[in-house]
């Protein structure tokens, strides 16, 4: 696939504010995949051993250990990850009313290194705390700003070739995530948590200097000011978005349930036989089978079932997020099988866990990627960061919401009111009853697609 030269520049400080017409793959798109992919190893390496690190590595201000019982750290980790993507919308406002998507991004990805670096630094529950606030703020901010920068290079003559970039954003943040989720707890279990934090950080700043090599090649789409702000609160604006909260208030749901791969399913492979394929793994990189699954799923969906299911029944987005619901609440009967097991004395086999990854990720292939593009094409041209971010509250919402619970089913003596399989069947009937629900929603939705040069 070749790549649209930039155009010339007028002057060293000019960039270009609308996408060039040209039928060819837009310049910026390596630069924009290429931070994603460092940015996202970045992150989902911390991110992997961060419950291992509160449960087995937490250090006190005195010297000795503190770390957290297993619900405290379930219940930190989902209200970290809520705040990760609660401050997309932070970012997106600052980004289509003031600074424009790039100097917000480049403001961000500052705060976003400074996290990594106290995490490194400091392995006590204040750098863990100081840490995480940096890195929640800066992930988040920047999150809305380059899931619409992708958007905003095209224009009508490639627009046809959006859903192929959407693809390989998504590849470059499974292959970030597989390579650091096999390798960062690796370092935690040989080198401790300060090599184990620190390489992410260098991955982030590694990220941020690829997003600056490709300014010159970006379209640079203006901030709205106070255009921005009229037609945010004015009456297709609050009709735009409203529609779109509808949609992704029931997204939310997939979310609660989607994270948890990263805290209930790590504790759970502890009490599992970990050793698979010849090699005995650690608990925290079984999370690794979801983004491999990922590069396998997005070309089968994409050129294989969808075109196929294309023949005999029309598959909308919404269609699309509708299935991968329901496949949602089967992933989460699989580890509740397990749990049986486990309660029996027995020590189930780790491919019971892979079973269920390849169950979600045929979910979060049919949800989450189609959820990116269809937050974009129907957003109003002024407002695309603005409704990533609101897309991204519903990560935030569902995550939030397993906090809450885990938070409160907590017992005083450290034991959980939903034990073993009740737990994950309380969570499946819930993502059961919202999928239902969903198809209501989705049946009186009415699809539109806005591109930033104005074609509908």
């Amino acid at each position: 696939m070749s790549f649209q030269m930039p155009g010339v520049m007028t002057n060293s400080s000019s960039y270009r504010t609308v996408p060039e017409r040209t039928e060819r793959m837009p310049s910026g798109i390596p630069f924009i995949v290429g931070n994603e992919g460092a940015e996202r190893f970045s992150y989902y390496g911390m991110r992997a051993i961060l419950v291992v690190f509160m449960t087995q590595f937490l250090m006190g201000s005195g010297g000795g250990l503190d770390v957290m019982a297993e619900g405290e750290a379930k219940g930190y980790y989902h209200l970290f990850v809520s705040a990760v993507y609660f401050f997309p919308i932070v970012g997106a406002v600052i980004a289509d009313a003031f600074l424009g998507k790039y100097r917000t991004v480049i403001a961000f990805s500052v705060l976003y290194c400074l996290g990594h670096l106290a995490l490194a630094l400091d392995d006590t529950r204040i750098g863990l705390s100081i840490g995480l606030t940096l890195i929640a703020i800066g992930s988040g901010g920047i999150k809305p700003c380059v899931s619409a920068n992708v958007g905003d290079q095209f224009g009508a003559l490639n627009q046809h070739l959006l859903s192929r970039v959407f693809g390989w954003f998504y590849f470059a943040v499974n292959l970030g995530s597989f390579v650091s989720t096999l390798l960062i707890p690796i370092f935690l279990k040989w080198f401790g948590p300060h090599v184990a934090f620190g390489v992410p950080g260098l991955l982030m700043f590694i990220a941020t200097w690829i997003f600056w090599l490709g300014r010159r090649d970006y379209v640079h789409v203006p901030p709205g000011g106070m255009a921005f702000v009229r037609e945010t609160f004015s009456l297709e604006g609050f009709r735009s978005v409203g529609k779109l909260v509808g949609i992704y208030a029931f997204v939310a749901m997939f979310w609660a349930l989607y994270d948890q791969t990263a805290s209930a399913w790590v504790l759970q492979a502890r009490s599992m036989n970990l050793r698979w394929m010849g090699v005995d793994w650690l608990p925290s990189q079984i999370q690794a089978i979801n983004p491999v699954l990922i590069l396998i799923f997005i070309p089968i969906f994409s050129y294989g079932i969808y075109p196929a299911v294309n023949r005999v029944y029309r598959l909308t987005p919404l269609r699309k997020v509708s299935i991968g619901l329901f496949v949602t609440v089967v992933s989460f009967l699989i580890p509740a099988w397990v749990e049986t097991l486990i309660a029996a004395g027995e020590t189930p086999g780790i491919f019971w866990q892979v079973l269920a990854y390849m169950v979600l990720t045929a979910a979060e292939v049919m949800v989450s990627i189609t959820c990116l593009e269809f937050s974009y094409t129907q957003a109003p041209k002024n407002m695309k960061s603005l409704v990533m971010g609101i897309y991204y509250m519903s990560v935030s919402l569902g995550n939030a919401f397993t906090a809450l619970v885990n938070f409160f089913i907590q017992n005083e003596d450290g034991s959980s009111k939903l034990e073993g399989a009740s737990y994950y069947l309380f969570f499946s009937g819930l993502m059961f009853v919202t999928a239902v629900l969903f198809i209501v929603v989705a049946m009186k939705y009415q699809e539109k697609t806005i591109l930033q040069d104005g074609s509908v």
